[in-house]
């Protein structure tokens, strides 16, 4: 299996570019459900050690179904497919841009990617024959719940926020269980908010207005609660699918911040918020460009970020490799 190795923020992407046998489908769900349910093996040889590692990313391209599609992609971690990837949707730009899987065009070319939460608009920044700076408008994005009181074990009472951004965050500051950037070690926070998580998951019940496979908690962010001034920048850490740590802000995380930043109206229109992640000091810049659904409070949110090329690889298994099928050490 072929790819093309890619960082967005520290993010890595994996983009499997020949190996995979066809997949089967009329629509995007459809194909994620049936790479799913009969090519996961492929999933876990390149996620997994010893090709990968617990916090590797992939995406997968497939053939879109929307009509306004340029290109279409699945996503892989450690867990399974998620739905939507903002990282991964700035490195795809530049990739997409620079494979001329679009017809190039200065001082931008854009790329309608279609992801299985739905499309999203691409734009790549470009002079001189090359690729740069990338920006993202969201699917509609929302807050679905705001200041929910959850009882977490250990943590005790803790008020959180639930905002999806093409896949459904738990949102709440990181010292509402104690803890402190800086002073925290990362297996810490993987126990807090696999624990948060899993308060939520058994008492709180989502659902989605487009599709239920959609309809599931993705992730948690923890948040250093510098949400009220748009000028102030903010640091965050998003942990997602089996206890996996973005190392980029995260962009579907960021959509999803300042989606319920504007419904708390901490924000407003056009106001641009800076996020990092508090690891690696990556930063992305979100801002609500329009509001598409006053009564259910759907935005649009751009995301801006640099995404970067890592290499390329070639995978192989040997038949008496025991380890061919890969393994995870957490």
């Amino acid at each position: 299996i072929r790819t093309v190795e890619m960082h967005t923020g520290g993010g890595p992407l994996r983009i499997i570019e020949s190996g995979y046998p066809e997949i089967v489908g009329e629509t995007i769900l459809k194909k994620r459900a049936y790479v799913r349910d009969n090519l996961d093996h492929l999933r876990k040889f390149l996620m997994f050690e010893p090709r990968g590692h617990s916090d590797m990313y992939g995406a997968l391209p497939v053939t879109p179904d929307h009509r306004d599609a340029d290109c279409a992609f699945l996503f892989l971690h450690n867990e399974g497919y998620s739905t939507m990837c903002g990282h991964a949707m700035i490195a795809l730009g530049r990739y997409c841009v620079d494979k001329k899987l679009v017809n190039y065009q200065e001082p931008e070319t854009k790329v309608n990617i279609q992801c299985p939460c739905g499309l999203v608009e691409v734009f790549v920044s470009c002079s001189n024959g090359t690729s740069d700076a990338v920006r993202f408008f969201s699917v509609p994005a929302f807050a679905y719940k705001v200041g929910l009181d959850i009882n977490v074990p250990e943590y005790g009472n803790v008020t959180v926020d639930i905002s999806y951004g093409g896949a459904y965050y738990i949102i709440l500051p990181i010292s509402s269980v104690g803890l402190a950037f800086g002073k925290t070690s990362i297996t810490d926070i993987k126990v807090a908010a696999k624990a948060i998580k899993k308060t939520c998951m058994e008492n709180i019940k989502i659902d989605h207005p487009g599709d239920l496979d959609l309809a599931f908690f993705y992730g948690v962010i923890l948040t250093d609660g510098n949400d009220v001034n748009y000028s102030v920048p903010s640091a965050n850490i998003v942990e997602f699918a089996n206890e996996q740590i973005d190392r980029s802000p995260c962009g579907s995380g960021v959509t999803a911040r300042m989606a319920l930043m504007f419904a708390k109206n901490q924000i407003k229109l056009g106001e641009r918020k800076t996020i990092s992640n508090f690891l690696t000091k990556s930063s992305f810049t979100g801002v609500v460009t329009k509001v598409v659904d006053s009564e259910m409070g759907k935005v649009v949110v751009e995301v801006c970020g640099n995404a970067y090329y890592t290499g390329t690889c070639c995978f192989t298994a040997e038949e008496n490799d025991p380890q061919q099928l890969g393994f995870l050490v957490k």
